[in-house]
């Protein structure tokens, strides 16, 4: 069984297939011979990451429709604005970005290096808004430019990030599970875990449509959470995964028990560095050679070590989903450090 995908408009952007590695050292130390790692990581485009599997289903719809802009929001330090930036210089249209500081750290660091000066190096036109904006303040000013754009002659496409419009981006990682279960019969894998950082939800929603076809491999799908409580993110993708199922016209595919979140990873806040992420960061640096960042995959991967070193999984492999995002990195270099 595969889930019929080829008929949605997509631009080629990622470097695909991503490698799949083993962890040895990892292994060693949390004792479990059978974990590995996606390298989402290595997709290519600006940095990489998790996003651009994604952007090539919005941007595809942008390119059907002659889009001569992109408009997308999120926080100050966003991936996802940060990959869309660098998309747009690639295909000679104009990028409008509307920021939000999420995490509210105020250090020069963290509001003018890592992905902030990406965007600017992209040529990117940014619009910051205050901590206090809502969603709807910043969706609203996003239509507004949108407005100002069609006045000027301009097809504008925008980059919604809310449950209530279509999610294309998901699309991407329900590309993705073949792509793993490719690779993995190619091993003598038969079952699996993918580990992932749950924050927009769109990769985690991805990924679960995709295992419902994951061919002769048994995978499932567990998110660590990273912004939102449990509660809260499982009501999240349950809306995005029936907006995929409404996409695909194949309505119950997914169950709610399909589902498998942990928000014991949260730490402080969105964006806080907690002492077990940060620990996390320098084992995956020090240990493997791999970088991690301070929002998304360093929360996610302090959960992966966690499974990997308390649960038994000689049956199956427990595989972390990389999705990228180390510009961060430099925005959090005093907190990293202890400096701040």
């Amino acid at each position: 069984m595969t889930i019929p995908i080829s008929h949605f408009p997509r631009y080629k952007l990622a470097h695909t297939p991503t490698p799949l590695e083993s962890l040895p050292n990892l292994s060693r130390y949390t004792g479990n011979q059978n974990i590995y790692i996606k390298r989402d990581d290595c997709t290519g485009l600006a940095t990489g990451g998790n996003k651009v599997r994604q952007l090539e289903f919005h941007l595809g719809q942008a390119l059907q429709v002659e889009s001569t802009a992109v408009l997308v929001s999120g926080a100050l330090q966003s991936n996802m604005v940060r990959c869309t930036a660098a998309a747009a210089a690639k295909l000679g249209i104009e990028c409008h970005i509307f920021l939000y500081d999420k995490a509210g750290l105020q250090s020069h660091k963290h509001r003018k290096s890592g992905n902030v000066l990406l965007n600017g190096l992209f040529g990117a036109n940014i619009h910051d808004y205050p901590k206090e904006s809502s969603d709807d303040e910043i969706d609203q000013a996003m239509k507004d430019k949108a407005f100002e754009l069609r006045e000027r002659g301009h097809k504008p496409y925008i980059i919604q990030s809310s449950t209530t419009h279509s999610p294309y981006g998901a699309l991407g990682y329900v590309a993705a599970v073949e792509e793993i279960v490719v690779q993995l019969k190619k091993t003598d894998i038969q079952r699996a875990t993918l580990v992932v950082a749950s924050g927009s939800g769109t990769t985690q929603a991805g990924l679960i449509m995709g295992a419902t076809a994951s061919d002769g491999i048994e995978i499932n799908i567990h998110g660590i959470c990273v912004r939102r409580t449990k509660a809260l993110q499982q009501g999240r993708l349950i809306e995005i995964l029936q907006g995929i199922e409404i996409l695909l016209k194949s309505p119950g595919l997914v169950k709610q028990e399909d589902i498998s979140l942990s928000d014991d990873y949260l730490d402080s806040a969105y964006g806080g560095l907690g002492k077990r992420t940060k620990k996390a960061i320098i084992l995956g640096a020090q240990q493997e050679g791999i970088l991690l960042d301070p929002v998304y995959t360093g929360k996610a991967f302090s959960g992966f070590l966690d499974l990997a070193a308390k649960t038994d999984h000689k049956d199956q492999a427990l595989i972390f989903i990389h999705t990228g995002g180390f510009p961060v990195i430099f925005a959090y270099e005093d907190e990293i450090t202890g400096n701040s």
